[in-house]
């Protein structure tokens, strides 16, 4: 079913989060926004480039604890624009002197809450990468926050504006898979067994305190030279429970946000989730070595009104075995089957052999086969004309609360029910203790 007004005017009455707040203040077509970019790296700069791109940001700031990719970074902003932003290695210390008006946020999603939370506190538009939050009660902070300020909030789900994305809804909400009954949803990558990696002192120039912020400081573990070569920082993160929740987390966010869009929910009502590491084998935390913990597959089962969803993810067993694309998620309808891809587009496939497959191919841009450029321009019609964005971060946090869910039930090895009005599990004391966690000092936990 399409999205109601409903969906527009409320997140939840039990959370006091409200989505008719005023109007946002339009600003002029022409003006040019004080950008900063807190987050230096691979994905942040892609989002950059874009703003740039749009001829709409000066970009006055950039912010990152680790000096080398800063560095990197600004002389490419240089490159491609003259500017020359200041180097900053603390947030805060950039919104205190910079006033800016756009701030994006694309670092580790640990950081998310906070950094989103004080920009909008110190007036600034966010544009902020999935999932927003480590846990739920930290998204709840930070719709409050957004509203209160009243400020626009983009949550990077670019594939909301992504052209064959946009055709394949309208294809399923003109009535042509006729009613769904299920949904399956997926990432299959190659990998294998993990060995241990030795901690290593933090490089020269990498505040690492500062890096693990308000989650637990682990050794660091990591090659800044090359991403790819696993540890902590600056790419393998997503798979260390501290500060993300694995490939749910990271890559189940877009496809269960594909799945809340289409079909007009908000959230599932009940949960399930199995999963573990048979294949990477058990995760070690040593003063000496570590390997990441999160799971190396995942099966997960939501209940919503009317359909059920299923997601699962493994790290082993790359091959062709699986005809298709390794991403995206099939909708099972009474009249066909519907793949919503990724690099390969979407197809229909008729329950009549009689008629005909329909496909369409993606509209993507290099590089990562992204539209992040159609994203940033809803970014700036927002802030232009006081509607909310395509991608706003309340939707953004109920698609972040599927994931959530998921890797709640994983972690409490049971299933869970959930009260979408009230965002707690139903008569599970155990499970609401995990809907936030302690912060290390002297960060605070944002309340809503």
């Amino acid at each position: 079913m399409p999205l109601n007004r409903r969906d527009f005017l409320v997140v939840s009455a039990g959370a006091g989060i409200s989505l008719a707040a005023p109007a946002i203040h339009a600003a002029p077509r022409d003006k040019k926004y004080r950008t900063v970019l807190v987050g230096s790296g691979w994905w942040g700069m892609n989002i950059l480039r874009e703003a740039l791109a749009a001829g709409r940001s000066d970009v006055v700031a950039m912010c990152d604890v680790d000096r080398r990719i800063l560095d990197q970074a600004r002389e490419e902003v240089q490159k491609l624009s003259g500017q020359r932003p200041k180097p900053y290695e603390d947030y805060r210390d950039l919104l205190e002197r910079e006033k800016p008006e756009i701030v994006i946020n694309a670092t580790p999603d640990h950081w998310h809450p906070l950094i989103t939370i004080d920009a909008v506190k110190a007036g600034a538009h966010v544009y902020v990468e999935k999932p927003i939050s480590h846990t739920i009660h930290e998204g709840r902070a930070m719709v409050r926050a957004a509203r209160e300020a009243n400020r626009v909030v983009q949550v990077g789900t670019h594939r909301r504006v992504s052209p064959h994305n946009v055709s394949g809804r309208e294809f399923i909400l003109s009535g042509k898979l006729g009613k769904i009954g299920m949904v399956r949803a997926f990432v299959h990558y190659g990998g294998g067994p993990e060995k241990p990696r030795k901690n290593t002192e933090p490089p020269k120039g990498l505040h690492w305190d500062l890096w693990c912020g308000p989650a637990p400081l682990r050794p660091f573990n990591g090659d800044p030279e090359n991403p790819w070569a696993g540890g902590i920082h600056p790419r393998g993160f997503r798979q260390y429970l501290d500060y993300a929740n694995g490939t749910l987390g990271d890559w189940g966010i877009h496809w269960m946000d594909q799945i809340l869009w289409i079909t007009g929910q908000q959230w599932p009502k009940r949960v399930f989730s199995v999963g573990g590491r048979p294949i990477k084998g058990p995760p070690i935390l040593t003063k000496e070595q570590q390997t990441t913990d999160a799971p190396d597959h995942q099966i997960a089962v939501f209940q919503f009104d009317g359909f059920d969803v299923s997601w699962e993810h493994r790290q082993f067993a790359g091959n062709h075995a699986e005809k298709g694309e390794s991403v995206g998620c099939y909708f099972y309808g009474e009249k066909g089957t519907f793949h919503m891809g990724w690099q390969k587009g979407w197809t229909f496939y008729p329950v009549d052999a009689r008629q005909p497959v329909l496909h369409e191919d993606p509209q993507l841009h290099k590089p990562d086969d992204q539209n992040i450029k159609e994203l940033w321009a809803d970014f700036l019609q927002a802030i232009e004309t006081g509607q909310r964005p395509v991608c706003d971060i309340a939707l953004g946090h109920y698609s972040t609360n599927v994931a959530l869910l998921g890797m709640l039930s994983y972690k409490l090895g049971r299933s869970i029910q959930w009260d979408g009005e009230k965002e707690e599990c139903i008569g599970d004391p155990e499970a609401n203790k995990l809907l936030r966690r302690e912060y290390r000092a002297p960060w605070k936990y944002p309340e809503a």
